[in-house]
């Protein structure tokens, strides 16, 4: 596999990343839910993944026609998969997992099909930010920091509803979760493994004073085992990039 057919890979699921989390916001997240293929939201959201997709393979080299065929079978697929989504029930982990699994299959599919059937070498120059590895590190620290936030928010949701959150900030956990995600992966990035260790115990001092001083149990509990579930997921997904990395 070339550099660049890898680095259009790594870009394809880039944009899928960038449109599906950043791009799309809750409101139309339910609005599709409540609405299905009648819901506008849907709409936009496909159009801005078929937007991204076109701009991609474009610059990739592939022709207007192989662009164009490409950016269909992704658009209808994504309308499709995402319609047949939002008839399960909302904020189910295996739904979720299923539902990013079919997209990146299908993403999967038009690489294999642009480079293997339509471009004998991709001409595009890669400049630095198109490498593979940039694009490697991008869609990591991107993947910490949106996908596996709502990743942990599903799968913390059967404990959510028992923990009394008053007097505390709106937001700020998922915001120190996402601090701490990018913190950690920078750690393993730059091979200071020890300074997770060091994170990590800073945090549990902090709430184990709470337990300490019984203010809420429950509270306390539910932080530390999202804690544990951000770190195992950062960890794991660091040191699988750190090594692609060392494979590139």
């Amino acid at each position: 596999m070339s550099e660049a057919s890898l680095s259009l890979l790594l870009a394809l699921l880039l944009s899928h990343t960038v449109a599906d989390f950043v791009l799309q916001s809750d409101s139309w997240a339910l609005q599709k839910q409540q609405h299905h293929f009648r819901a506008p939201s849907l709409y936009w959201h496909v159009g801005i993944h078929m937007l991204l997709s076109l701009v991609v393979l474009v610059l990739f080299g592939a022709s207007v026609a192989s662009a164009i065929v490409g950016t269909l079978g992704i658009g209808a697929s994504h309308w499709l998969i995402d319609t047949l989504k939002s008839y399960t029930p909302a904020r189910q982990v295996r739904f979720f997992l299923l539902d990013q699994l079919l997209h990146i299959l299908i993403l999967g599919l038009v690489w294999w099909w642009i480079v293997g059937d339509n471009l004998s070498g991709l001409t595009f120059d890669l400049a630095l930010f198109w490498q593979p590895s940039t694009l490697l590190v991008a869609l990591a620290y991107l993947t910490v920091m949106r996908p596996a936030s709502v990743l942990i928010a599903l799968i913390m949701r059967r404990w959510s509803e028992g923990v009394d959150t008053r007097g505390t900030l709106a937001d700020a956990g998922a915001r120190i979760g996402m601090l701490e995600r990018f913190l950690i992966l920078t750690f393993v990035l730059s091979h200071q493994m020890a300074a997770i260790g060091f994170l990590l115990t800073a945090k549990s001092v902090l709430r184990f004073g709470d337990l300490y001083e019984d203010r809420d149990r429950k509270l306390t509990e539910y932080v530390l085992l999202g804690t544990m579930l951000s770190f195992s997921i950062t960890l794991t997904l660091g040191l699988l990039t750190r090594y692609l990395l060392d494979a590139l």
